[in-house]
């Protein structure tokens, strides 16, 4: 087997082994597509059964790389530009839920909306073709534009767009200490511990609001920790969320 047969067989288990692996992560969901809030389960969505047609997106925060698969076949890669530390890119599994030409010189010549349910966050083009590869956005990817019209004519909307960021599935490379207006994934971890411990009955849309603010004291009132509305490594601890290498 060549070096480059191998590298897409390597890339193919990769991606079913980490499909499987944030599916199962992911339990009871919500996601938000044009503004419409709908659950789904887990259970709704096909355990890494990819149809041989079905162009799928995986995209490596560790290497600021988007995959692009065709079925368990690897088409090609691109360089992505990803979230600044301050406003990290979105980690899970997301669809393409909207896209359109020519927002404006920032998003470069084509716009991929993602359905993430905390904030706007998409797929596009860049007038700061230097920033590709970087940490550098204010949460979306960036691509140069003749990437990006490329994959644009390519991919549909529906789309399935999986952001991994370390080896702790949602939670990226590891736990960070939540404030109330937190936006991302490690507080969607949060939201599913306090429901199934019945502490919270809101949506579980990634947003550290009223809701939780009032979960998250009742939860510490209950379990004898410090109140107030910091989550920290011991809030993590006492909710069961534990890293394990």
């Amino acid at each position: 087997m060549n070096r480059y047969n191998f590298k897409k067989l390597a890339l193919g288990i990769l991606y079913f082994a980490l499909l499987i692996l944030i599916y199962k992560s992911m339990e009871d969901y919500t996601f938000a597509t044009n503004n419409v809030a709908t659950s789904i389960s887990v259970q709704d969505l096909d355990y890494g059964i990819i149809a041989e047609d079905e162009y799928n997106i995986y995209i490596d925060l560790t290497e600021s790389l988007l995959y692009l698969f065709k079925g368990d076949k690897f088409v090609k890669k691109y360089v992505v530009a990803q979230g600044k530390p301050s406003s990290p890119s979105p980690i899970g599994i997301w669809r393409i839920a909207n896209k359109a030409r020519n927002w404006g010189p920032e998003f470069g010549s084509r716009w991929m909306g993602l359905n993430v349910p905390w904030g706007l966050y998409g797929i596009h083009g860049t007038d700061k073709p230097g920033s590709i590869g970087y940490r550098a956005s204010a949460g979306c990817f960036r691509m140069h534009n003749n990437d990006v019209e490329e994959l644009y004519d390519i991919v549909p909307n529906g789309t399935i767009v999986i952001v991994d960021g370390g080896q702790f599935g949602n939670l990226g490379s590891g736990l960070e200490i939540l404030e109330p207006g937190a936006r991302q994934s490690h507080v969607i971890e949060v939201q599913k511990r306090l429901k199934n411990l019945g502490y919270y009955d809101n949506a579980i849309d990634g947003i550290y609001g009223e809701g939780m603010k009032r979960a998250i004291i009742n939860f510490k009132m209950d379990n004898g920790l410090p109140i107030s509305h910091t989550i920290d490594m011991e809030t993590y601890e006492a909710l069961g969320i534990i890293l394990f290498e």
